[in-house]
């Protein structure tokens, strides 16, 4: 009886205060960085295809392949090795500008690579269709 009110307890306080749901957040949050380190790590050692191959099926039907594998070889290439990563800024949401509502977190690094001290990866997991975090977006200035 007395994990009953346990229970029940936790189940009000988490209605009234928000409490659970910030926590649920940052779970989520934490899951996409996660996730978004692993696919980052393949970017960095130019594994490009395998890069779109883990992507979400969002980003997979809106860049192909190959256009995928060119862009990168442009843009990342010329910066050289990655020398240092810093998460700077963490952000759940379940919209985004031209984005279908989902689950998604936006997240800033702070990046120094080998031919350019100073970057900014932005990195958008989103919550796939099965459920699993995946990369939904990625875009470095």
């Amino acid at each position: 009886m007395r994990y009953a009110a346990v229970i029940i307890a936790v189940m009000v306080l988490c209605s009234f205060s928000g409490i659970c749901t910030a926590q649920s957040s940052e779970q989520k949050e934490k899951d996409a960085q996660e996730t978004a380190l692993r696919w980052l790590k393949l970017v960095d050692e130019g594994k490009y295809g395998e890069s779109w191959e883990t992507a979400a099926q969002l980003f997979k039907s809106a860049v192909p392949g190959e256009q995928w594998k060119m862009s990168l070889n442009s843009a990342r290439k010329p910066l050289g090795r990655t020398l240092a990563r810093k998460l700077v800024s963490s952000q759940y949401s379940t919209e985004l500008p031209g984005a279908p509502d989902g689950e998604y977190v936006v997240l800033r690094y702070e990046t120094s690579f080998e031919n350019k001290k100073s970057a900014v990866e932005t990195v958008t997991p989103m919550k796939d269709k099965d459920g699993k975090w995946r990369v939904s977006g990625y875009y470095i200035k």
